[in-house]
């Protein structure tokens, strides 16, 4: 278990995930969000000041930005987190990014690319099952203008953003717990919690409420972290949530989704309770077809995180 022991350096202290997390998450989201600001303020006096406010804050047309390009600007503040992680996590602890990765092996895009083959046929199939059951839920909405550039934008930027966002869970603080509790499960569950939390001002929640979305949030944040765990790296979950944001943003949008693009569907109302039964299924079947494929024990969840032998380090 290499990418978890990693954090038996002597390097672990709390104050230095604190100014991590302060630095490259806060800061870093702030100044990486000035590019969309300054567009915004410029598409605002363009359009003569008069801007109704959407009552989707993230539907970012309704300030006269086109969608991908908002999408792009959207992104910017992730790049800017995970360069300053890079950063300063090798100034703080000593470890590069392949140690945060998976313990200090060169990144592994068989596993990601596995991630993405196995999560993404599972959305294509559950989306095409609702096509057919409920095609009334869903309004086409294809205009190859718009769909065009935002297939191109989604495809090589939101893998960044749902790297960086593995990056900090399930690889530093994931490694982070494990180094103050020495227990594998802690590991999983406390940086789940704190994604859930991370995404709790997203406009989902403002629809339907915290204590409805949270589930949906913490479950997938729990998948995350199993894979990360059991598979000692985050190349897998990164394929994972890269491949669920992607195929989520091409294929259906609705009023209160996080990502406002020009999705090939609209979907008129969600049942979210539905869809967090569709999701905790789905994440269960994720999880039974990748222990067939890698060969995975699960029993290592229970398991204590001892540090690493001198042979673990040859």
């Amino acid at each position: 278990m290499k990418h978890l022991s990693r954090a038996f350096d002597g390097q672990n202290q709390w104050w230095k995930f604190l100014v991590v997390m302060v630095v490259a998450v806060i800061v870093g989201q702030i100044i990486g969000a000035i590019p969309l600001i300054v567009v915004m303020g410029v598409s605002i006096a363009m359009n003569g000041g008069q801007v109704a406010t959407p009552e989707n804050p993230m539907d970012l047309a309704a300030y006269g930005i086109n969608p991908s390009l908002g999408l792009a600007l959207m992104v910017i503040p992730f790049i800017v987190t995970l360069v300053l992680a890079i950063v300063l996590i090798k100034s703080f602890h000593q470890r590069t990014s392949k140690d945060v990765v998976n313990g200090g092996a060169p990144f592994r895009w068989n596993r990601f690319w596995l991630g993405t083959g196995v999560w993404g046929a599972i959305m294509l199939i559950l989306f095409f099952v609702q096509l057919i059951i409920s095609p009334e839920e869903l309004e086409f909405r294809f205009d190859p203008a718009s769909f065009i550039p935002l297939v191109f934008v989604a495809v090589l930027l939101i893998p960044i953003q749902s790297g960086t966002e593995e990056f900090i869970f399930r690889g530093y603080l994931a490694q982070g717990v494990a180094g103050w509790t020495k227990r594998v499960w802690a590991a999983i569950l406390i940086p789940s919690i704190l994604f859930a939390l991370m995404h709790a001002a997203n406009p989902e929640v403002k629809e339907h409420g915290l204590w409805v979305m949270m589930p949906s949030y913490f479950v997938f944040g729990v998948a995350f972290a199993v894979t990360a765990v059991l598979d000692d790296g985050i190349e897998l979950a990164i394929g994972i949530h890269a491949i669920n944001n992607t195929l989520g943003a091409l294929l259906v949008t609705s009023k209160e989704s996080a990502i406002q693009v020009p999705s090939l569907f609209f979907q008129q109302e969600t049942d979210p309770v539905k869809e967090s039964l569709v999701l905790v299924v789905s994440s269960v079947v994720l999880l039974v077809i990748l222990k067939q494929i890698l060969n995975w024990d699960f029993s290592v969840i229970w398991k204590k995180i001892e540090p690493p032998t001198i042979a673990d380090e040859a």
